[in-house]
């Protein structure tokens, strides 16, 4: 008799475009899905979404709209899905599916595991104390990073490693499928076409970015430094994948600018493997991060990165061997080490090779999804 599978629910608010969202298809595409069954249930519907992604990969989406605060009158029509489906354990994403969990959990004798993707004074205030004050209520608190890590620890009301407490911590750095994400040929017929489509001359130096615009990304001080590595290194182009809140001031500080043509603002895309693949080197201006997969993905195209020290990115680039890095306040060294690789080609060539081998090394999805394993394991015993 084939052994019956493990029935995973993730539960999340939304199924946007960020990195702890991309996560969930990403990591059912390596795990071993003769053992593992795959749902997800969200409840804020965005028009651009990777629900496809989610089917793609075998996971069953689920949708119960609601909005932010709404989720506290979900509860018993969540514990009532839980039941009909017999989940064995709940993996909830961020805080409000974190909160929403816990409060599911109370009445069910279900394991529930949580990974935090960003520190919590990053957090608004409704929920930094709402994930503060459930927060024991779980078995695992997964951290995507030492620094997430030590955040729980600093801001916990007790004690978060006692011995014999119901809540473990454990870090889980984010992983990525270094099989798909390969550098395409600078020659090959996608990546011509793609820079010609975009006005990119063949040969001139792209820096580029994937991101959610929002406020902690800082793209006005990303736009910033393109415009003053503009006036040393003029034909170099900048070129972010992506889109959010900030675009529109974002825009408006490049048409200003008087530079728009070496700009290119391309909007969401579901395959970025082609742009990153026009990309020479990784930019991140970011004032706090978890750990980006974007940026664990550029590493894997052979793309180093010239990026501030926050959160996790501190723990993955070793400076001057994968990339550069400046503190979060002193950004303006950047625009020094972005001309540094533009113009030194054995040197460019040296730290994106070795951007890959760290991921592979360290940072790999099998690694991560081997220890997402494991721990779902430990809490079934």
């Amino acid at each position: 008799m084939a052994e019956k599978r493990i029935k995973v629910l993730h539960l999340i608010k939304s199924l946007g475009r960020g990195g702890a969202e991309k996560l969930i298809p990403e990591t059912a595409l390596v795990h071993d899905q003769e053992k593992f069954e795959f749902h997800c249930l969200y409840f804020y519907h965005q028009e651009q979404n990777i629900v496809d992604e989610l089917i793609d990969a075998d996971i069953q989406v689920h949708l119960i709209p609601s909005s932010n605060l709404g989720l506290f009158f979900q509860v018993k029509k969540v514990r009532e899905f839980i039941i009909q489906h017999q989940f064995d354990l709940i993996h909830a994403h961020l805080p409000w599916a974190g909160i929403l969990a816990r409060f599911v959990g109370k009445n069910l004798q279900i394991p529930i595991v949580y990974t935090e993707h960003n520190t919590w004074d990053r957090y608004n205030k409704v929920s930094y104390w709402g994930n503060r004050l459930t927060f024991k209520q779980q078995d695992v608190a997964i951290a995507v990073s030492n620094e997430v890590a030590l955040s729980m620890q600093l801001n916990a009301p007790w004690d978060p490693y006692r011995k014999g407490g119901r809540l473990k911590i454990k870090v889980v750095q984010n992983g990525v499928n270094t099989t798909a994400f390969t550098r395409l040929e600078q020659n090959s017929d996608q990546v011509t076409a793609l820079k010609k489509k975009l006005s990119i001359p063949k040969n001139a130096p792209v820096i580029g970015k994937v991101a959610v615009f929002r406020s902690q990304k800082r793209l006005w001080l990303w736009v910033e430094l393109a415009l003053r590595i503009i006036k040393q290194k003029p034909e170099t182009h900048f070129l972010l994948v992506g889109d959010g809140e900030w675009r529109g001031r974002i825009e408006k500080q490049i048409q200003e600018s008087g530079f728009g043509a070496h700009f290119h603002l391309v909007g969401v895309q579901k395959e970025v493997i082609p742009y990153l693949s026009c990309m020479d080197i990784y930019l991140s201006t970011s004032e706090f991060e978890g750990l980006p997969i974007a940026m664990l993905e550029a590493m894997s195209c052979k793309i180093p990165v010239v990026a501030t020290r926050a959160g996790g990115i501190g723990e993955v680039i070793q400076h001057g061997i994968q990339g550069f890095l400046s503190e979060v306040d002193q950004w303006e060294e950047l625009e020094e080490y972005c001309v540094k690789l533009c113009n030194d080609l054995e040197l460019h060539q040296n730290l994106g090779n070795e951007a890959r081998q760290r991921v592979i090394q360290n940072f790999s999805m099998i690694r991560m999804v081997s220890e997402l394993e494991d721990i779902y394991r430990r809490v079934l015993k």
